[in-house]
């Protein structure tokens, strides 16, 4: 069976299990490292791997053909996307009016939540958007190729090394604003394939990382060689947490919110997204 997921140490850590074989009743798995942005145009086309993880924001175009896992994922509390800038003088939103941003993905969370945070606070809207891929964003920043960068994973650990400036944290404004967790990173699986099944299999997976995570930590570290361990450490406790074992109520709340308080901003396609909490009862 195919895979894709990032190279990033919340995804390794947590598939460490189900792609060594530690899993029991699994196949054996190809695995496909790919940035979110490759992943969210995979699925689009239904090209690729039979498991992704994706952008929870890239959902509304897939769900004709692919099932929401209510695992595997990252939805959390502080571990929002952060814009970044190259100054330490005004930094309020208003200066990003008319500036040029990186995003990692036009389909991304980041990039959604960013645009629903703009729409509140930036005067007369962003100049420009491009796409980056997540690690070549703060350098982009840094050597003032861009305005601003919209940045995601292990930067918000590092952004400091490249002596970035905070200018908004995505999270905190989301959390601030409706009280729910931040929805980043979807699962989906193909319609043809046994979702129940693969779902036990992810929780299995979850499960033995938390009980053994040294276990993973080799394999970690082999596709996080440029960070510390320290760092890679600091991913894997933000982002793999109650949510990672199960979405739960508050999970597809938070999910649900976004993706209908985008849709009536005209920002993804509108869906029922009753069907996701009928397929978890």
């Amino acid at each position: 069976m195919s895979i894709a997921f990032s190279p990033c140490p919340n995804d390794t850590f947590v598939f460490h299990a189900l792609v060594h074989g530690m899993v029991p009743g699994t196949p054996e798995f190809e695995v496909t490292y790919a940035d979110i942005d490759i992943t969210n145009r995979l699925a689009a086309r239904q090209e690729g791997p039979e498991i992704l993880k994706i952008s929870y924001a890239a959902l509304p175009w897939v769900l004709d053909h692919y099932d929401l896992i209510p695992c595997g994922g990252a939805l959390g509390r502080g571990c929002g996307p952060l814009v970044l800038v190259n100054h330490d003088g005004d930094v309020s939103p208003g200066m990003l009016s008319g500036k040029k941003v990186a995003v990692p993905s036009e389909r991304s969370t980041a990039y959604l939540l960013f645009r629903l945070w703009a729409a509140q606070n930036v005067p007369g809207g962003i100049g420009e958007t491009v796409v980056m891929p997540f690690d070549q964003i703060m350098p982009a920043v840094k050597e003032g190729k861009i305005d601003a960068g919209l940045v995601i994973h292990e930067a918000r650990f590092t952004y400091q090394n490249y002596g970035l400036n905070l200018l908004a944290d995505m999270g905190n404004w989301w959390e601030e604003d409706t009280g729910l967790p931040i929805p980043l990173g979807a699962i989906i699986v193909r319609k043809s394939l046994d979702t129940k099944s693969i779902t036990k299999w992810i929780r299995s997976s979850v499960a033995y990382a938390w009980e053994f995570p040294e276990a993973s930590k080799e394999y970690v570290m082999q596709h996080a060689s440029e960070l510390s361990l320290d760092v890679a450490q600091q991913h894997i406790n933000l982002y793999v947490n109650e949510f990672t074992s199960d979405l739960g109520e508050k999970g597809y709340e938070a999910i649900i919110s976004l993706l209908t308080r985008a849709a009536n901003e005209g920002l993804v396609p509108e869906r029922d997204y009753s069907a996701l909490l009928k397929k978890e009862d």
